[in-house]
């Protein structure tokens, strides 16, 4: 299948990785030439890692891959003959509603239309008679290491669509969870931000500092969490003392909020995270390639252990 990507960013070039490692054509562009320039470089470096972890396809190195993604300036060249379109572009509601009015003018009526985005409920900005060919496809960074995919159905999508698109993703080797519908954040991110809910709390009040909430969540829940999940967990506790535990309401959830008083500190130092040599942690100067290269090498080493040992299931 002929795809089409718009948006060459953080998530756009390792969406174009997956694809063109299963063999698909894809073409790429963004509105920005030095984004768009960036690309072959960011896959390359990408694919390098993977295939010094043995994880990447026989046969691939840099020059067969500037072959497989092609780079477009243009929308309409980017998109033209293309089955399915993945929009990848800024979580901005205007401007994917711009960019789906383009598409619904550019695409063959029977082209299927992506939304990569994380929370934003996209089908209101899809046109109309667009609707039953479309849904979301969204991926997590990064997509060449990390196998989940949300399927989401708009509430006019045909089901022979999400059950193709579920069918595609499995064929690049990696997991498709299909919601029943919209739900923003879907399944992991709502999880995540419930995580960072709680973080923050115990941040702002003083409880613990980053280094001690890290060690507790590695040493803690990540240790169990591959091998059984939440619930699978849940059953090996044993389920009369998680009613129990409910019950006597000794947890009480953070108040939501809005905004965190140590998060707006750092970001207003300039501590913005690995990018900026700074975060919550000192990334000691190095180079934010080098970081990202070592978080993903550890990533693959762990995939290829949690492979060999598998995962506890129950039916």
């Amino acid at each position: 299948m002929e795809i089409a990507i718009v948006g060459g960013g953080l998530m756009g070039h390792g969406i174009a990785l997956v694809l063109a490692l299963a063999g698909h054509g894809v073409r790429i562009t963004d509105t920005r030439a030095e984004t768009r320039d960036a690309v072959h470089g960011l896959m390359a470096s990408a694919l390098a890692t993977l295939r010094d972890a043995g994880a990447a396809p026989d046969g691939w190195d840099e020059h067969r891959l500037a072959g497989a993604v092609q780079i477009e300036a243009e929308l309409p060249a980017t998109v033209e003959g293309a089955g399915l379109v993945i929009e990848a572009i800024t979580e901005n509601p205007q401007a994917k509603q711009a960019l789906f009015a383009e598409l619904d003018r550019l695409c063959a009526p029977d082209a299927i239309i992506a939304s990569n985005t994380s929370y934003l409920d996209v089908f209101p900005l899809i046109p109309e008679r667009r609707q039953s060919r479309a849904l979301v496809m969204h991926w997590y960074t990064p997509p060449y290491i990390i196998d989940l995919v949300d399927v989401v159905p708009g509430p006019g999508t045909d089901p022979a669509v999400i059950a193709a698109m579920a069918d595609l993703v499995s064929g690049l080797g990696q997991k498709p969870v299909v919601l029943k519908r919209f739900v923003p954040g879907y399944i992991a991110n709502r999880i995540q931000q419930a995580i960072s809910a709680e973080v923050f709390h115990l941040l702002d009040e003083g409880y613990a500092t980053p280094r001690e909430i890290d060690e507790a969540i590695i040493h803690g829940l990540s240790l169990r969490i591959p091998i059984l999940g939440h619930l699978a967990k849940a059953d090996f506790t044993g389920l009369d003392l998680t009613r129990r535990a409910l019950a006597n309401g000794s947890y009480a959830p953070p108040q939501a909020r809005t905004r965190s008083e140590t998060l707006d500190d750092l970001c207003d130092r300039g501590r913005t995270g690995v990018m900026a040599g700074q975060g919550y942690f000192d990334w000691g100067g190095r180079d934010p390639a080098d970081l990202f290269r070592e978080r993903d090498r550890k990533l693959l080493a762990l995939k290829k252990a949690m492979a060999g040992i598998g995962r506890m299931e129950g039916t």
